[in-house]
Formats: structure tokens, sequence, C-alpha cells
């Protein structure tokens, strides 16, 4: 690349990160939903997808080309534009963000005179408002899903999904505050920095006293992502299948994917913010080891690791919690978590004026 120009370098170089990320993120919503499959077989006193492949491994793919292959439907009566966007901003929106995901310690190479960070798409100031500005986007995919398809069931469905989703942002921004406040910065790097220096006694759920704000995240972020017990727009025994019902094919498997890729940006963030990131949770007690190779590893190893723990805790949720009824819903997100979530931000602040 040395003949080239920088920009057409740096250039370069960020579309082959982006497309690595790109299939790695594809391949683990794939592998999620398998997961989800065989744990709560398991949980459930059953073997999940076992037949195709070793240990059911190659599942994924058979259900992606089966969905590949069904017959794409469109309601007569349908607003047909709209019905084919909507799937294709819900998946967009749950993709783009995990760019600004750092999930490993910053590793920057220098190629024809440009320095890129190999561990991290874009590594933005304002990371933070940047993932809850492209997720909350998302929420235009719901309502226009179940507007186009022309169905009462589908129109229900997404006005929950829309209301459920609003109402839940505002605590979920609130509970990010007080981290905030502790890092003095928006930008993701930073954060995880601000959590390194002492191993897990550094992290902000527990050296930052943030355990209020990450019970609050994490409710507000079932709610989020219409995971179970907030899944009322899609509760079977009233809604058919919510704000989906009309979309078959590779539609369907869209919003699929899209609610799996929010569930891995969540337990991403989640990760990065209350528990370190990619830092070890043992900080400075263990002396490095390895080579540069090794060095480079370890950290995404932990991060990786502790994202599969928030994953296994949204499917344990799953196949223990019962569903709540929508006006439970409303009122836990609106006279619950968003006054908890207020009083962390003053305490949080007043903490830091005191010490400061």
């Amino acid at each position: 690349m040395s003949h080239l120009n920088p920009f057409v370098t740096f250039l370069l170089l960020n579309i082959l990160k982006l497309a690595v990320v790109l299939v790695l993120t594809l391949t683990a919503v794939a592998y999620t939903v398998l997961l989800e499959r065989k744990v709560l077989g398991r949980m459930q006193n059953r073997w999940g997808p076992s037949r195709v492949g070793p240990f059911g491994l190659l599942q994924p793919l058979a259900d992606g080309i089966k969905l590949f292959l069904k017959e794409d439907l469109l309601p007569f009566a349908s607003d047909r534009p709209l019905f084919i966007v909507a799937p294709i901003i819900a998946l967009t929106c749950s993709l783009v963000s995990i760019a600004v995901v750092p999930f490993g310690a910053l590793q920057t190479i220098t190629v024809n005179g440009v320095g890129v960070d190999i561990f991290n798409v874009a590594n933005v100031n304002i990371g933070l408002l940047v993932v809850l500005g492209i997720t909350s986007i998302g929420v235009y995919g719901i309502a226009l899903s179940g507007w186009s398809s022309n169905n009462k069931f589908a129109l229900l469905g997404s006005l929950r999904a829309t209301s459920q989703m609003i109402s839940y942002e505002l605590a979920l921004g609130l509970s990010l505050v007080g981290v905030v406040l502790r890092a003095g910065s928006l930008n993701l790097r930073d954060i995880v920095a601000s959590q390194s220096a002492h191993g897990a006694a550094s992290w902000n759920v527990f050296g930052g006293f943030q355990f209020v704000a990450f019970f609050i995240y994490l409710m507000a972020a079932y709610a989020e992502t219409n995971r179970s017990p907030f899944d009322l727009p899609e509760a079977e025994s009233e809604l058919v299948a919510g704000y989906h019902t009309e979309y078959s094919s590779m539609k369907f498997a869209m919003f699929f994917m899209a609610e799996y890729a929010n569930m891995i940006t969540v337990a991403c963030v989640a990760t990065l913010l209350f528990f370190g990131g990619p830092s070890s949770p043992f900080g400075n007690l263990i002396p490095a080891f390895g080579g540069p190779v090794i060095q480079a590893i370890l950290p995404i190893m932990w991060f990786i690791l502790k994202v599969l723990c928030f994953l296994l805790l949204y499917i344990w949720v799953r196949g223990t919690m019962p569903r709540f009824r929508y006006d439970q819903l409303m009122a836990f997100g609106w006279k619950v978590l968003l006054p908890i979530a207020m009083v962390n931000i003053l305490v949080t602040s007043l903490v830091l004026a005191l010490r400061g």
C-alpha cells in the first residue's frame, strides 16, 4: 500500500475493518440464536437443536437457507415501499451501533503513514451518544412495519413497541449519566480506561457504586430489545406475532437478526460502561505475561467472556420470568425506574462534588 494516497489507505483499512466486524457480528447473531435454543432446551429438560452438524452447530446455517428459500409474501393492501424498507431500517440501525464499540485494548498499526486502531471501527469522542442515537432510530423500523402491514395485530404490536421503547429510553439514558460523570467523558475508550486501574474493584458497578444504575440499565435494556419479561409487542396470546405478523422469508429474518444484534450491542455497552470492557478483572495484581500477541488477545477474550455472561443472563430471564401486563410495564418504567435513575444522578453528583 506504500504507493497509495494516505487517505485511500485510511479508507481501505477502515472498509476492511468494517467488513470483518460485520461478518463477526452476523456470525455472533446466528450463534446467539443457537445458544438460546440450546440453553432454553436444557432448562426445559430437552435437547434443543442437535441434528444438523455436530452438536447442532450447523443449525443457524440450515435456518438461514430455509428462510432465504421461503416465498416472500407481500400483503395485497400493504403500503409496499414502507413494508419493504421497515426491516432494512431495523437491521441497519442494530448493526451500525457496533462500529463505535472497542472490543479490545488500544492497538494501533501504521500503514503508509496512517495509524489505525485495529480493535475499534470508529473511535468517536461522543461514542456513547452515537450508540444511544442510532439505537433510538431503530424505533422507526418497528413503527413503519406495523403501519405498512395494514393488519390490526401488527399495528397494535408496533404501537406497543414504540411507546415501550420511547418510555424506557429515558430511564436507560439517565442510568448512564452517573457513569459519564465518573469518567468525565462520552468516549467509550475513556470510560473503559477510568475502570482499569485496580481490576474489578475499579469497575463502575462495584468501585463506582453504580449498581443501582446497572439495575436500571438492565431493566431498560430488556424493554428496549423487546425481550422477556417485556416482550409485550409480540405477545403470541394477544397479538399473533405483533409487528412482524405479515412478514415472511428474509424480511422476517431481518427483524429477527435485528433483535439479536440489539441484544449483543446492549451486552457490549453494559460490559464497557459497568464491567471494565476489555480490561482484566485482576487489574495489576497479576503481572503481564506472554508476548505481544498474547497481550493483544487476552483483552478480547475478557470482553467476549463478559458479553457472553450478559447473553446467558438474557436467556435465563426469558426461561424464568413470566410476561408483564402492559399497564404494569409502563407503570414500572415511569413510576419506578425513572425516579430511581434521577435519584442516582443526584447522589452520584453529590458524592463526586464532595470528593472533588
